[in-house]
């Protein structure tokens, strides 16, 4: 989404449909998701540290609480990174219990979480560009309900970019195929611990991967 990206492209290829990607807008979301785990966690350490020294201050061994999945409020925050990523469809059972303990004790994650996953079910479910249009205008109310500035933000980033952002349900294309080229030029690259020759290197490519 950054406009150095849109005027390199547009130069370019000045006849083509420029499409943000979507994973690049589903990231932005997960990183406001992340956001407010990661606050509470902060806070988590805190309170926790502080009833340290209120044991020792009284001569006391402390015991953190633990939950019935066996985490204490920090572990449950710590180890909740990796699902909230995922649909709720592919959790392991660990994780799912997780959650349940996750979503009562932080409701605002909760909330959270339901718009991230609402944005990704916008892009696996909306066919045509006015659908999706129709939908993002929903989703940008329910973040102005939900008071999340980080989730502002990314309503407000998404609503600047919406022409490339909608075109992807054109024909849902993504740059995932480029991704996957770049990993194999960085991947080949590392092998020889960098590159002195540029020419060469680029010849290289071409005879391997051409």
């Amino acid at each position: 989404m950054a406009n150095s990206m849109k005027t390199i492209a547009s130069k370019c290829f000045p006849k083509a449909i420029q499409v943000t990607d979507r994973f690049h807008v589903q990231k932005l979301a997960l990183e406001a998701l992340q956001n407010i785990r990661i606050k509470h966690r902060w806070d988590a350490i805190d309170q926790e540290n502080q009833q340290i020294k209120q044991a020792k201050t009284q001569g006391e061994q402390f015991v953190p609480k633990e939950f019935s999945n066996g985490d204490t409020r920090k572990q449950l925050l710590a180890r909740s990174r990796y699902l909230l990523y995922k649909a709720p469809s592919n959790w392991t059972q660990n994780q799912s219990e997780r959650s349940k303990i996750l979503f009562a004790e932080y409701p605002d994650i909760k909330v959270a979480f339901d718009l991230v996953q609402g944005l990704r079910n916008i892009f696996n479910t909306a066919t045509t560009i006015q659908t999706a249009y129709t939908k993002l205008a929903h989703w940008h109310k329910d973040v102005e309900a939900s008071g999340f500035k980080s989730f502002q933000t990314v309503a407000n980033s998404i609503s600047v970019n919406y022409r490339s952002i909608l075109n992807y349900f054109i024909n849902k294309s993504t740059n995932a195929s480029a991704e996957s080229f770049n990993a194999k030029i960085k991947a080949f690259r590392a092998q020889f611990r960098g590159v002195k020759n540029v020419e060469f290197f680029l010849y290289r490519l071409t005879t391997i991967f051409a």
